[in-house]
């Protein structure tokens, strides 16, 4: 089968907006994670998350007026707004316009979220229980449809083509890459702008994944500490935001128009564990058959791949259950594979998660470091045999990465990265 390649990345996140920034803050261990500001946190258990900053704070901050008018800004919830900005520097790095029909008819838009506008549907259910409903916005609904951050880039671009969005909690955007490559795969389109975006930081959110005994709670005034993945100190994740979006196309049709190519997407697997609502099987075993079947496609062996960019959220129960499927899948390797998680970094992206990953290991094939993890002080003593890459970036080439995607439901996803 033809080869799907990536020609463009786009990322806006809590270490700041623009692939060249996020990568140089992600290798040296930059902390993204910061005491909550959108809200009050005084009756909340977790006061801390990703947020992304401001163009005011942050030179590399986000400002959404360099991408949409201030009037059709307030008819969108902030993950379009994210989407939006991550598709341009996507778009813009492949030189992808189209402008004919048939490009336009043949160029598609995938773009998942764990859940879509949740901000504006509980200011909405505010607002109706304080003003009543007659005072509500006629561009209400468009605001929070999560299958709207991918509409509105399929608009603003002129994307004609298939045109979909995975929810699938925090498979969502690895899933989304992997229905691209797919429909790339079945002849279906010629390009697919794909990714993810998520922007939930809410009371809301926050009170029921608080509830759910799933957040971080120990480090509210340390919050550089508080995502820790495969440590021993982990006490749960830290919601994050943010978008990552690919520019996928088939190799025929990148190398006809002569763009440069960042990498393959050599291989993708999906599974379900059928086992709970919240929580992965202990074993690992939806997570293990999701990575067999990525490995399967891309026609490699454990042995092929020398990084993983783990899935690993810093929940115990969650940690657990991708090490038991590492350590099945890579048995009898050791300081030779490279595991880290980004997500000690920014905090966990939920829908958006494994596209912004997967922006980071296209960096680590281009650049040859693997992304480091922060926190780790103290290594869970199960998977203390692979390189955990503490702290700091290693310089490590290598051919092929595995990155891993796992949601609520039991929904898995994996994909591999291959140099080109």
């Amino acid at each position: 089968m033809n080869k799907i390649v990536v020609t463009g990345m786009g990322v806006v996140s809590p270490l700041g907006v623009g692939v060249e920034t996020f990568w140089e803050r992600l290798s040296v261990g930059q902390n993204g994670i910061r005491a909550i500001t959108q809200f009050d946190t005084e009756q909340l258990a977790c006061k801390v998350a990703g947020e992304v900053p401001d163009k005011s704070e942050d030179p590399a901050g986000f400002d959404p007026d360099l991408y949409i008018e201030p009037r059709e800004q307030k008819r969108m919830d902030r993950f379009i707004h994210f989407a939006i900005a991550a598709a341009a520097e996507a778009l813009a790095q492949a030189g992808w316009a189209p402008e004919s029909d048939h490009d336009k008819i043949r160029s598609g838009t995938i773009i998942g979220t764990g859940v879509g506008g949740f901000p504006a549907m509980t200011a909405a259910a505010r607002h109706v229980a304080e003003r009543g409903p007659r005072r509500v916005s006629p561009f209400l609904v468009p605001s929070f449809l999560a299958n709207l951050a991918g509409g509105q880039v399929s608009i603003r671009h002129g994307l004609r083509g298939p045109l979909g969005a995975p929810v699938t909690a925090c498979a969502a955007s690895l899933q989304a890459i992997g229905d691209a490559v797919r429909i790339l795969r079945n002849g279906e389109a010629d390009v697919m702008v794909a990714g993810g975006t998520e922007a939930c930081l809410d009371p809301v959110s926050l009170a029921g994944f608080s509830a759910a005994r799933a957040m971080s709670t120990k480090f509210n005034d340390d919050p550089a500490s508080a995502s820790r993945p495969f440590d021993q100190a982990r006490d749960g994740f830290v919601m994050g935001e943010g978008a990552g979006i690919l520019v996928l196309e088939t190799e025929a049709h990148a190398k006809a128009r002569g763009v440069r190519i960042l990498a393959e997407v050599s291989g993708y697997g999906t599974s379900a564990d059928a086992y709970h609502v919240t929580s992965s099987s202990p074993d690992g075993e939806g997570g293990l058959r999701a990575m067999k079947l990525a490995l399967a496609m891309a026609g490699l062996t454990p042995d092929d791949i020398g990084y993983v960019n783990a899935h690993s959220t810093s929940t115990p129960v969650g940690d657990a259950a991708e090490i038991a499927a590492l350590t099945t899948l890579f048995e009898g390797r050791g300081k030779d594979l490279g595991v880290s998680s980004s997500k000690s970094m920014f905090g966990h992206l939920l829908g958006a998660a494994g596209a912004v990953e997967a922006i980071a290991c296209i960096k680590a094939l281009e650049t040859g470091l693997l992304p480091p993890s922060r926190n780790l002080e103290q290594p869970d003593e199960a998977i203390e045999r692979f390189d955990l890459i503490p702290g700091k970036a290693i310089q490590r080439s290598v051919d092929h990465i595995l990155s891993n995607g796992f949601g609520f439901g039991g929904v898995n996803a994996s994909a591999v990265f291959s140099r080109v």
